[in-house]
């Protein structure tokens, strides 16, 4: 009888947290198609239109609405995502690497990695810039920025790789090396592929939150502003469709990662299988 009764409470808390999650999306897409240029950010819809997708991409008329300036920022985000992956990918993959086996100081070491994501990102984007002008040392987004985005990447970089190294089998590793395999060659022929599912993981946690990044780069991109600041800049004048119509791609395009990631995680996972079982033949 409880559970007759529970099911359908909890779906229906599920499908009222989901609605609320995605709700904003939902009236994000809504007004991405209202008409321009006269239409603005309000319901109800006046007419239906592609105008503001269009507008993005420059192929409307010259309005008073001056377009967004995504062009040079998108380039520096995708770039500071690219760079930020890589660098936190592989430091993750290293730091696990290490505390798999007991050293003294591990549990310091830990925290100190931890930390990073544990600062609020306004404090530590204040203190670089702090630093960097005691010094005299430039602000860039290739500089500054690149350094704090990895900061705080790389502990999520670290984790998940840590908890991969937790659930990975050894005797793999031993049984290369018994058969005379240099631990290089190990790593990159035994190792690697098996934990590959979780370097695309890691690879997608650190891209996500460098693309999106935006209290830590605030204060220390310098003039060049990356994609987030840019908006920013933009709506806190005034609000216009083509800031929703721009959310929606960029929200397409975060999917087209996923499936991306998705197809590669399942070619990894077919590949780790393939492999199990010829070790078991």
């Amino acid at each position: 009888m409880q559970g007759r009764v529970l099911k359908p409470v909890l779906a229906v808390y599920t499908g009222l947290f989901i609605l609320f999650l995605y709700a904003p999306f939902i009236v994000l897409g809504i007004l991405s198609f209202q008409i321009g240029p006269e239409g603005g950010p309000q319901f109800p819809i006046i007419a239906w239109s592609t105008y503001w997708y269009r507008h993005i991409f420059g192929l409307t008329p010259p309005s008073r609405i001056a377009p967004l300036p995504i062009g040079e920022s998108l380039i520096r985000s995708l770039t500071l995502a690219f760079m930020t992956t890589i660098v936190a990918t592989v430091l993750g993959v290293l730091s696990a690497q290490a505390f798999r086996a007991r050293f003294r100081g591990a549990g310091a070491a830990f925290y100190l990695i931890v930390l990073g994501m544990m600062v609020p990102g306004v404090l530590v984007g204040l203190g670089m810039a702090l630093v960097a002008n005691t010094f005299g040392v430039d602000r860039h987004w290739w500089s500054t920025a690149f350094v704090l985005h990895v900061v705080y990447t790389f502990p999520f970089a670290f984790l998940v790789m840590l908890a991969i190294f937790n659930r990975f089998d050894a005797s793999v590793e031993e049984a290369a090396w018994s058969l005379g395999v240099p631990p290089a060659r190990t790593f990159r022929t035994v190792t690697f592929p098996l934990i590959f599912p979780g370097v695309l993981s890691a690879m997608l946690f650190a891209f996500t939150l460098s693309y999106d990044e935006f209290s830590r780069t605030l204060f220390a991109s310098g003039r060049e502003l990356t994609l987030p600041l840019a908006i920013y800049g933009t709506f806190s004048v005034e609000i216009h469709p083509n800031i929703f119509a721009f959310g929606v791609l960029t929200t397409l395009f975060s999917l087209a990662l996923l499936a991306v990631y998705a197809i590669l995680m399942s070619a990894s996972v077919r590949r780790a299988r393939r492999v199990a079982i010829q070790e078991e033949t």
